[in-house]
């Protein structure tokens, strides 16, 4: 596989969809079909949904700063909820053009061509869809793997408008082509409100999976036989950036230089593992019998 960082992932994303949505257009233009059409508008929104993710993810790099001491990798979320507020949008087009068509039926025209500058367009999609998806996967990008899901579901609609086409133009009933459409909004709009979910979990502050936290208690627990206790553990997600926070018991006796020798280390362990920790010192017994893992 190709290792790309996820800017050049979104930079080979945002030229694919420029591509595939010219082959959709030209696609329409040569059928006259709104099946075709409403895949050619989806892939408008390919495009600044791509664009948009660019941006997000270029500003969710940026270092830490005074007014942002926890980083801006939050901005990936922003280009999830905005791909999904776009999809809404492309979905109500559809609706319209679909609706008008049948009203004012049209008959289908130059299939073969189309159809075939269409499957190109899916072709070059599903294979920008798995980039992202694994790319993704390997930099923890949620922009990454909102602009692959939608890639993906933009396959499988190419081939349900396909589908739908084809037996319009050769069972003569035009009132498919426009049926198609509006079944393609429905699934569009189905994908955007999963897309915009998605956004605002994020933004919640939701923990990390449960494997994630075994791995950093299995981490904290390895200092158990150097005298101390962590308790209350507690985790967040902000898009790539993984943060912990923890109390660490000590025995009453230490020194803080000790007990801050120790906290380094376990932050350094944890670091190398990729979660910023931050740990709160006190003396063991403060509040009693407690967990590692925080209630909640």
């Amino acid at each position: 596989m190709l290792n790309l960082r996820p800017r050049q992932l979104l930079l080979l994303s945002l030229l694919a969809a420029f591509i595939t949505m010219a082959l959709k257009t030209l696609a329409w233009h040569l059928t006259g079909s709104v099946g075709f059409l409403s895949d050619a508008i989806e892939s408008l929104v390919n495009v600044a949904g791509a664009g948009f993710a660019l941006l997000m993810v270029s500003l969710a790099r940026r270092p830490a700063d005074d007014g942002h001491p926890y980083g801006h990798s939050k901005a990936e979320y922003l280009s999830a909820a905005f791909e999904g507020g776009l999809i809404f949008l492309a979905a109500l087009v559809i609706l319209y053009t679909a609706i008008e068509r049948l009203i004012n039926p049209q008959p289908i025209a130059t299939l073969g061509l189309g159809t075939a500058l269409t499957v190109l367009a899916s072709a070059i999609n599903f294979g920008i869809a798995i980039l992202l998806l694994r790319g993704g996967k390997q930099h923890s990008s949620p922009a990454l793997e909102g602009d692959g899901k939608h890639l993906m579901t933009d396959v499988w609609t190419t081939a349900g408008v396909i589908v739908g086409v084809a037996l319009a133009a050769y069972s003569g009933y035009s009132w498919l082509d426009p049926i198609v459409a509006v079944a393609v909004a429905l699934h569009i709009i189905h994908e955007g409100g999963n897309i915009l979910l998605k956004a605002v979990n994020g933004l919640m502050d939701k923990a990390l999976p449960a494997p994630r936290i075994m791995q950093i208690e299995q981490t904290l627990e390895s200092f158990s036989s150097r005298k101390v206790h962590f308790i209350n553990l507690r985790t967040r997600a902000a898009a790539t950036l993984q943060f912990a926070q923890v109390d660490m018991q000590v025995p009453g006796d230490w020194s803080v230089e000790h007990a801050h020798q120790i906290a380094n280390e376990a932050e350094q362990k944890l670091n190398n593992l990729g979660v910023q920790l931050s740990i709160h010192i006190e003396p063991q017994h403060a509040h009693g019998a407690a967990s590692l893992r925080a209630e909640t």
